[in-house]
């Protein structure tokens, strides 16, 4: 995790002072990468205790498509209780829906991105594709004197992305994102970690990795965000026969809140340790020795079918979480 210290001694020595909505200033850098070689060994923060239970809960609450803070909370993840529960903004939201909620966030997009089509009532070849597509009509409405359908589905981006991988893996368009433009004045907190990119090899059997975030806290966030994003590229391979290998982590604003500068100076003072290993359980079936596929575990998975094997870490340290 050297990349990461790195990282962090770069926004100090470049980045500059910026205000933004939390009312906790933060110095900020715009544009940064970092790449692991999953081989080599799992992104854990070493130079402090890395809080792996709740990124994984928090996963896995994505997974479900989760939307209140108490199933975050029932998985072991207790980060979502102050957006859900203590900012203003969101409390005084009138598409909140009372306590711990949050709002079609991450997961809801993941798993149940809303999508519709509007078509005219005429256009029989339209709307028997986009039936066979899954989608259903809802009502009929007139517009500009044209008869139209409205028509809905959700869309299951993640399963699509494992189907296409097991179906065609040379696609370049093996995606999912979170950024929806129609819902971010419903939810409590818009994606930040909002487009990912599986990138198979089928010539090697390996998997890789791409992961964009607009906006991280480089304190507390990333290596939250860097757990996730490995966890979830091991599940998949694991999923679909592929070995995990490359992934690439890019930060669109990258930034460090002032009150957590005390804790990541700490952390430069420290060496890190060599990286960790992940293991998933072997209830979790895995494709390349079964040749059984099987997505139904995306939902099925516990935090507890994850651990990390060799991982050694300097002594805990904590810093206040911006809302």
């Amino acid at each position: 995790m050297k990349q990461y210290l790195d990282l962090v001694r770069t926004i100090l020595d470049t980045g500059s002072w910026q205000e933004n909505r939390t009312g906790i200033r933060t110095i900020s850098m715009p544009g940064a990468m970092l790449r692991f070689d999953l081989q080599q060994g799992f992104p854990a923060v070493t130079t402090k205790k890395l809080a792996f239970k709740s990124a994984l809960g928090e996963l896995i609450g994505f997974l479900r498509a989760s939307r209140s803070a108490a199933d975050f909370r029932a998985l072991g993840c207790k980060v979502w209780d102050a957006n859900a529960n203590e900012n203003a903004q969101w409390l005084a939201n009138p598409y909140r829906e009372g306590l711990d909620d949050l709002g079609a966030v991450y997961g809801v997009q993941w798993r149940k991105w809303p999508a519709y089509k509007v078509l005219d009532a005429t256009a029989s070849d339209r709307l028997e594709d986009a039936a066979s597509r899954g989608y259903a009509p809802v009502t009929e409405f007139e517009e500009g004197g044209v008869r139209k359908v409205l028509m809905y589905k959700a869309i299951d981006q993640l399963r699509q992305c494992l189907d296409t991988i097991m179906e065609n893996p040379a696609d370049r368009r093996i995606l999912f994102h979170a950024w929806n433009p129609a819902v971010l004045e419903e939810i409590a907190l818009p994606a930040c970690h909002l487009l990912y990119q599986f990138l198979p090899n089928a010539t090697k059997r390996e998997i890789s990795l791409c992961l964009y975030i607009r906006s991280n806290d480089v304190g507390l966030g990333t290596p939250f965000n860097l757990t996730e994003g490995a966890a979830l590229l091991h599940l998949v391979g694991r999923l679909t026969g592929y070995t995990p290998r490359w992934f690439t982590y890019f930060i669109g604003d990258a930034h460090i809140y002032e009150n957590q500068l005390d804790m990541l100076q700490q952390q430069l003072t420290r060496d890190p340790y060599e990286s960790p290993q992940l293991a998933i359980s072997d209830r979790v079936p895995e494709y390349a020795k079964t040749g059984v596929y099987a997505p139904e575990w995306l939902e099925k998975v516990e935090p507890s079918d994850f651990s990390l094997v060799g991982y050694r870490h300097h002594e805990p340290l904590t810093a206040p979480m911006a809302i």
